[in-house]
């Protein structure tokens, strides 16, 4: 089982910023704490090159975040200071999702400890995203010729509006999101497949929806290879998700998407998404969860 980390991914923050960066420092320490992963699990991405970066991103917005030439507006919209640094680790991110998926395809599974990036837009980013590594991952995976059809399946709480903008009316790329109704971003693009959550849902209301939507999913798009967004936003200790789920739940959410590909033979690449808990330990034992679950049915 293939973990794609650098200690880039724990990007200095003002003081006081409401992003939990320091979650990526954690996980990996965890992890290891644990014996989940070992040392030699861990893979280091090498910065992504710019003609895997302009298959889905278009040349203007690349060069500004290439030169800082992001204006304060532009900043303010992703929520994050623009710096050659920021924009280091997100070429790394990105290129830790591909390394996942590469590795998928010939060992089952792949999770990168950041990316899940997917409020980026081919021309400008928002929600602390600048690129969109599943987009990216999913073009460089089809101008490869390594798949031919690819399945988004993204629940984090907040919808993944700038994959869907990327990917729309896309035959060999399916985008599924199941977020919260009534949250970020307040417009919503439209996915292949939306689901609108209610505020308060609980566990088995959750589960029993996602569990339906995988049995079609699976049917309909028969895909050869899944990208999973794994947001820990959805607990019910999450500043911003205001939904209920509980850690057990979110970790049977976890294990329902593995059991599902283990069941179909499909390569899956996971990326860890937001989550916004009041207390690190939570969002860090959430994302853990779904490093040990994949690692008990997949690794």
């Amino acid at each position: 089982m293939l973990v794609a980390y650098d200690p880039i991914y724990a990007h200095p923050l003002p003081e006081g910023h409401r992003f939990p960066m320091v979650k990526y420092e954690l996980i990996p320490a965890q992890l290891l704490r644990e014996g989940v992963i070992t040392e030699r699990q861990l893979h280091t991405p090498a910065p992504l090159d710019e003609a895997t970066i302009l298959l889905t991103h278009t040349p203007e917005y690349w060069h500004k975040l290439q030169y800082q030439l992001l204006s304060e507006k532009e900043q303010r919209r992703i929520g994050l200071p623009q710096s050659p640094a920021l924009t280091l680790r997100e070429i790394v991110i990105c290129q830790g999702t591909i390394d996942c998926a590469l590795h998928a395809l010939d060992h089952g599974v792949g999770l990168n400890v950041a990316g899940g990036t997917h409020h980026a837009f081919a021309d400008h980013g928002e929600g602390f995203c600048l690129l969109n590594d599943f987009a990216v991952a999913s073009n460089y995976l089809l101008q490869q010729r390594l798949v031919k059809q690819v399945l988004i399946i993204d629940l984090d709480v907040h919808q993944g509006n700038g994959t869907a903008a990327l990917l729309a009316g896309r035959p060999d790329v399916y985008t599924f999101s199941m977020h919260g109704a009534h949250n970020y971003p307040f417009h919503k693009e439209i996915s292949d497949w939306d689901v609108p959550l209610p505020d308060g849902m609980n566990d088995s209301d959750y589960l029993r929806t996602l569990r339906d939507c995988l049995a079609v999913l699976i049917d309909k798009v028969k895909p050869d290879f899944v990208f999973y967004l794994s947001g820990v936003d959805i607990l019910q200790t999450d500043r911003y998700g205001k939904l209920q789920v509980t850690p057990q739940g979110c970790r049977e959410r976890d294990e329902l998407i593995f059991r599902t590909v283990r069941k179909h033979h499909i390569p899956c690449a996971v990326a860890m998404g937001g989550g916004y808990s009041t207390h690190i330990r939570d969002i860090v034992n959430a994302h853990c969860n779904t490093f040990r679950a994949a690692a008990e049915i997949l690794g």
